[in-house]
């Protein structure tokens, strides 16, 4: 890279790093650090949602496939994102904010406590942190890839550098410093993908009409929506998945929800979040896309999307797109590390030791910052071995998204009415006969379909849950007061806050 290349990234990451320091006067409590205080706006809360959302293998697995494939990536990997996503303004979003509001929580999971029990709750917390540490370790060396083809750097030193200044702005900043860092990524990616956009479709050749020759151009079954081993079964799995993973069983995009101010706002944030999944990815996969066509003969497609920025464009914007690149990885990494650090704190320490559980909001701070930095550096330790756990693709796709559907569908599920009576039984069954499945076909099987290993855990632990739930109904009216409290009532616009020392869905800190 020139020297305007390592500029403009040196820029980045200080402009990210003032964004932490600025944020930290925001932050003087856990409900400050982990839901912004409920004063997120909502415009600022679909953009951090959308941003959180995907990272830096946009660049490398997905633009792989795109290569590979072609448009078939953004058929089964982000249309999903956006219906799901869609479908959960409606139904999950107002929600999430309505449990922070008339709970006072500041988890996703605080509350599973009381809709079950404790041994449930744990079950979750523990398994989902476990889960996260290696979508996170994918993240890193997603961007580390990029990194070693732009600059030349090792794997090892490029996750070190991005996880540490991930590390400093989102332990400082907490949450706010999350969707205001996310916000600034927003804008510099979208400079960069137009950027490159445009010098593709010039390379391409009769500007915007390039698009419509670029059809006719790519290889065979490349303009087909379903090809190779992206089936329709497979695209109907990961739907469901991510009708629960990007409403909450994501537990940094439940937060966005719980930041907004009111029910309104965060359904309002989740439309806009959906709309950029439609429009947003396909700008970010054209070019990977288009290369089939510009450089057919790619040795290795993880690393077409950098090749085309070095080939194509001038100095200074190839260090803008590689800060584009980052963006997305920081969002994310940093986004779940602030809600991972929200379930330890929240859920799992008061239940391991009890001094912690009279805590006051300003006292769990530090509690909540020591947390934020041992799951950046645990999940960049895996990242560094991410190749023997099936490389970012195999993370992504088989690993995080077959065990997402046991972690999430009692959480999610547990807020709506229609299941109030799926008690401690069904969510602990469907939990554990959902990771069974996932483990049975993975290794039992020695099964590499991942249509099979996606299908296996997320319909086992659906159909338990509810058959569960309907041969075996277990009546809480704790659990009935929750289900009510978050649906929309008539009352919506002056639900009062019910203390912690009164809540019917305190953690297990309040027992």
């Amino acid at each position: 890279m020139a020297w305007l290349d390592w500029t403009a990234l040196g820029g980045y990451f200080l402009v990210m790093l003032l964004i932490g320091l600025w944020s930290h006067r925001r932050v003087g409590d856990v409900s400050d650090y982990f839901t912004g205080g409920g004063r997120m706006p909502r415009w600022l809360s679909g953009i951090s949602h959308h941003m959180s959302g995907y990272s830096a293998a946009v660049f490398v697995a997905y633009a792989a496939i795109a290569y590979s494939y072609g448009i078939t990536v953004y058929v089964w990997a982000f249309l999903p994102l956006a219906l799901g996503t869609g479908l959960g303004a409606w139904l999950f979003a107002p929600r999430w904010n309505r449990l922070r509001r008339r709970f006072a929580v500041t988890s996703p999971l605080e509350y599973l406590a009381k809709r079950y029990n404790i041994p449930t709750q744990q079950a979750l917390a523990w398994s989902g942190a476990l889960l996260k540490v290696f979508d996170v370790a994918a993240k890193w060396a997603s961007v580390a890839v990029l990194l070693q083809v732009f600059t030349g750097m090792s794997m090892t030193a490029g996750i070190l550098i991005t996880g540490v200044v991930t590390l400093l702005y989102c332990t400082v900043g907490g949450l706010w410093a999350d969707a205001l860092t996310d916000l600034g990524q927003f804008v510099i990616q979208g400079v960069a993908a137009l950027a490159m956009g445009w010098v593709v479709l010039d390379r391409l050749g009769d500007g915007v009409a390039g698009l419509g020759t670029l059809w006719h151009r790519l290889p065979q079954g490349h303009s087909h929506p379903l090809v190779g081993p992206y089936t329709a079964a497979f695209l109907g799995a990961y739907v469901i998945i991510k009708i629960f993973e990007y409403n909450g069983g994501m537990w940094n995009l439940a937060q966005r929800y719980m930041a907004t101010d009111s029910p309104d706002a965060a359904r309002r944030s989740a439309a806009l979040s959906a709309g950029l999944y439609v429009v947003w990815p396909a700008v970010l996969l054209f070019p990977p896309v288009a290369a089939a066509v510009l450089l057919p003969h790619v040795a290795d497609p993880q690393q077409v999307y950098a090749l085309m920025a070095q080939s194509y464009l001038p100095a200074g914007l190839v260090g803008l797109t590689l800060a584009g690149m980052f963006s997305h990885t920081m969002a994310m990494a940093s986004s779940d590390a602030n809600a991972v650090s929200a379930v330890v704190v929240r859920d799992i320490i008061p239940v391991i030791t009890r001094r912690t559980r009279s805590l006051t909001p300003e006292a769990g701070l530090p509690a909540a910052r020591i947390c934020t930095v041992t799951f950046i550096g645990v999940s960049m330790i895996v990242a560094i071995e991410a190749d023997h756990f099936g490389g970012v693709l195999g993370i992504i796709v088989g690993l995080v998204a077959a065990v997402m559907g046991p972690i999430s569908i009692p959480m999610l599920l547990g807020l709506l009415p229609a299941f109030r009576r799926c008690g401690p039984r069904a969510a602990l069954s469907s939990w554990a006969l959902g990771l069974l499945g996932y483990v049975l076909v993975k290794f039992l099987l020695d099964s590499t379909d991942q249509t099979l290993l996606i299908v296996t855990p997320l319909v086992t632990s659906l159909v338990v849950y509810i058959g569960v739930g309907l041969l075996s109904p277990e009546g809480n009216g704790t659990a009935d007061a929750i289900v009510s409290a978050v649906s929309p009532g008539p009352d919506e616009g002056g639900e009062r806050v019910i203390t912690p020392d009164k809540q019917p869905a305190a953690s297990a800190a309040t027992d």
